[in-house]
């Protein structure tokens, strides 16, 4: 079956190019919607614009949204809350039977965090650089890049709703008192 998906290249003006490849595990827009979701229940409370949605064999585990400002602390970005949670409810720190849907690429911290959980694949919208332009301090690393650094076997399909996990941004920028980090 053809499906569409992201094909992650580096040009000079925009990091990601994209076309159709043949796909056999392209991850369910459920779980991004369902992120996004979480996005914005978090935005609604004086957070950050970012979710993630921890799924093993097609059911969610954890899906949280950014808690920085929350808990004040920097860590607790939306994708190590959802892993963190997901930990909890499995009773284990190795997510290897599991996948992750992020509104955006993971940072590099996130990024590592996937790794040392052993889950296999994470799917995301926006990248990191759209985090950039929207003011957030990023470390300007793709998970491919990452991933290929560092030898990690973590695979990453980056595009997934991009338009919709880009809105998130817009509208994060709308929102009087928002903050950044």
């Amino acid at each position: 079956m053809e499906r569409a998906t992201c094909i992650i290249a580096f040009g000079p003006k925009d990091r990601f190019l994209y076309g159709k490849i043949l796909a056999r595990n392209m991850g369910d827009e459920r779980f991004m919607k369902m992120a996004i979701a979480k996005a914005r229940e978090g935005m609604a409370e004086g957070q950050a614009p970012f979710g993630a949605c921890v799924v093993r064999g097609g059911e969610v585990v954890s899906c949280e949204h950014n808690r920085v400002w929350r808990d004040t602390d920097i860590t607790a970005h939306a994708e190590i809350v959802a892993i963190r949670e997901a930990c909890r409810a499995m009773g284990t720190v190795d997510l290897s039977c599991c996948e992750i849907y992020a509104t955006t690429e993971p940072c590099p911290m996130c990024f590592s965090a996937i790794h040392w959980a052993r889950i296999g694949k994470v799917y995301f919208g926006s990248c990191i650089e759209d985090a950039a332009m929207t003011g957030f301090n990023e470390l300007r690393a793709s998970n491919r890049e990452m991933a290929k650094a560092c030898s990690s076997p973590v695979k990453s399909q980056g595009g997934m709703m991009r338009e919709e996990c880009q809105e998130l941004f817009r509208e994060f920028l709308r929102r009087p008192g928002r903050k950044t980090y």
